[in-house]
């Protein structure tokens, strides 16, 4: 079976990191490009926009979305009309409508659409997940702990409008609360603390 030939989109620390490695530790992937505006990824035909690699690059079967979320939904679009199927980082998009509307459109389509909740396949998640089917739960208490800094050194994408800052970390928690609860959450309360620089 020939593997999926893939695009990827934004190389930042993230797809540096992840993604690129898991990419290439698998043989049922093949990264052939790749859309950047910083440094180009080694290896690869590499583009400056998604319509380039699109238009001018060898042919994809899917495309890797590992942009910032502003502007993410426009070229997931721009991805899913020309056919391809989609992995897209979280969070997908800046509103559930936006998401919904990419959801509708991969259907439309007949192509796959991924949204990377990738906490919640973390070891350890389907067991809790199965353990606590059979108990009843009177409250959920999330204290989750995750230095931005360390994930996103010198990015300042995430502190900007759009960028989410430190609800970037903080929706891992969430994805993975909102699968292994039996029922929609409804947040009551919620308080940020940033440590001090040290």
């Amino acid at each position: 079976m020939q593997p999926i030939r893939l695009g990827l989109v934004g190389y930042g620390k993230i797809a540096q990191d992840q993604h690129v490695p898991a990419i290439n530790a698998n043989p049922g992937f093949q990264l052939v490009s790749v859309a950047t505006q910083g440094q180009p990824c080694p290896g690869v035909e590499n583009f400056h926009t998604l319509s380039e690699l699109l238009e001018h690059g060898p042919q994809v079967d899917a495309i890797a979305f590992c942009t910032p979320p502003q502007g993410r939904f426009a070229l997931v679009q721009q991805a899913l009309a020309a056919g391809k199927h989609v992995l897209v980082e979280k969070p997908p998009c800046a509103t559930l409508g936006e998401a919904l509307a990419l959801v509708d459109q991969a259907a439309a389509k007949g192509v796959s659409a991924l949204f990377a909740w990738h906490s919640r396949y973390a070891p350890g998640i389907e067991a809790a997940r199965d353990w606590l089917a059979s108990r009843t739960l009177q409250s959920v208490q999330i204290d989750w702990k995750e230095d931005v800094r360390k994930w996103h050194p010198g990015q300042t994408w995430i502190w900007q409008p759009g960028g989410l800052g430190v609800f970037d970390p903080g929706i891992n928690a969430l994805s993975i609360v909102t699968h292994l609860l039996p029922h929609p959450l409804f947040v009551e309360s919620a308080e940020l603390r940033v440590p001090d620089n040290c």
